[in-house]
């Protein structure tokens, strides 16, 4: 009998976790040997604020779930001790965060993840998290945008100035 509630506690967490996975746009698996507990919940507190839910979850759970999702790719990350990174809403600012994490603390690495649906690899994630922000790449584009502007209207203010004096002579 306590076989079976505990098999039936286990296809529940499956269940959960595989219905997380699948509204998720972003799900990391990352190896946090040798991190302790006030870095983990530093690195928690980030990530809430984003709304990203950091747990250490039974590789085999981790499997079952990646399996009822028809998610394939990523039997060496969920290896060994392993911590998945669940994100609803965002994948750029949590994947920024844990690369953020790993440059400062050598042990902690990130295995690999899912993206919008696409198995990726941890290189290509670190890829990702490298890049500016959606907010910074705006700035950018607006910055270049008005360089542009600016100059188009000196260059008409230059004809015009060309003009005024030409009428005058």
């Amino acid at each position: 009998m306590a076989n079976q509630n505990i098999v039936k506690q286990k296809e529940e967490e499956v269940n959960k976790l595989a219905e997380k996975m699948k509204n998720a746009k972003l799900i990391l698996f990352t190896d946090y040997r040798g991190i302790n507990v006030e870095d983990v919940t530093a690195l928690r507190a980030k990530l809430r604020k984003s709304n990203t839910e950091y747990t250490i979850i039974k590789n085999n759970i981790s499997r079952r779930a990646l399996a009822k999702c028809e998610i394939e790719g990523l039997d060496t990350a969920v290896e060994g001790p392993t911590a998945v990174i669940i994100s609803e809403e965002d994948y750029l600012e949590p994947a920024k965060a844990i690369y953020e994490y790993t440059k400062d603390h050598d042990f902690y690495k990130i295995k690999g993840g899912v993206i919008e649906g696409k198995v990726m690899t941890a290189e290509e994630i670190i890829t990702l998290a490298k890049l500016p922000s959606r907010e910074t790449l705006i700035g950018m584009l607006a910055g270049g945008l008005l360089g542009t502007i600016s100059k188009f209207a000196v260059a008409i203010d230059q004809v015009r100035i060309q003009k005024e004096s030409a009428a005058n002579a």
